[in-house]
């Protein structure tokens, strides 16, 4: 399985847990992708530290040339000059310094081929970095969307539950407000039929003064009736026949 896939269903994964905030997808892409940039970053350091073994064989290998052709020269003098043991001498010592060269061909070589593979792997490698930072951001952005839409129905959802608890809320206030106005409505009925009396002072002070001069009147009428019934002397009744 690739790194790429691996990530992606690891995100695939983590949405369908709930997005679990343990382990947040977006930080471990970007730690993914850090510890990529570390691993290019040694791939690095081992090929410009191969890199410099090579170069350093091949400055050995070319003074070691420059004094094989001196000691070919030297040697050719030598013996130009009749003097053979010197020119022994200095093809000698040139067969010596070939021998160095010949010996660091092969680690020449080796580290030449260490050097290309490192340079194709550090090739390839900073490709799939390149590619998986591509994938990452889009992993991200698939992942704060559907982070985002979590979020949302989440909020949804609780804005239903509040919707239900305020409708409630709501009935019971209309409810409450129909008993208080039904209640007003029979005390006042009650209080015109004069079942329950006024308590509260509403009548008036010109009122009440003319309802007990009302009264008053009633009482002096009545009285000066009864005084005229007692003034007037009674009549003897008359029988037929006399």
């Amino acid at each position: 399985m690739s790194l790429f896939q691996r990530a992606h269903d690891i995100v695939a994964a983590k949405v369908n847990k709930g997005l679990d905030a343990a382990e947040k997808p977006d930080e471990m892409l970007d730690l993914s992708y850090e510890q990529m940039l570390d691993h290019i970053t040694q791939v690095r350091r081992a090929l410009v530290s191969i890199a410099a073994s090579r170069k350093q064989i091949e400055l050995q290998e070319q003074q070691l040339g420059h004094t094989v052709d001196h000691l070919n020269d030297q040697a050719k003098a030598a013996l130009a000059q009749g003097n053979e043991a010197l020119a022994r001498e200095a093809l000698s010592r040139k067969a010596a310094a070939q021998q160095q060269i010949d010996e660091m061909e092969p680690q020449h070589r080796q580290l030449a081929e260490q050097e290309e593979k490192l340079e194709q792997t550090l090739s390839q490698l900073q490709q799939r970095v390149n590619d998986f930072r591509t994938h990452k951001e889009v992993l991200k952005a698939q992942y704060t969307a559907a982070q985002a839409m979590t979020s949302v129905n989440e909020n949804v959802a609780g804005i239903s539950t509040t919707l239900g608890d305020s409708g409630a809320a709501l009935q019971r206030a209309q409810d409450k407000i129909a008993t208080m106005q039904a209640r007003a409505q029979a005390t006042d009925e009650l209080l015109q039929s004069g079942v329950l009396e006024d308590v509260g002072g509403n009548t008036d002070d010109i009122q009440r003064e003319l309802d007990e001069a009302g009264a008053s009147a009633q009482v002096d009428k009545e009285l000066a009736t009864l005084k005229s019934q007692l003034a007037s002397p009674a009549k003897p009744e008359i029988t037929s026949g006399q």
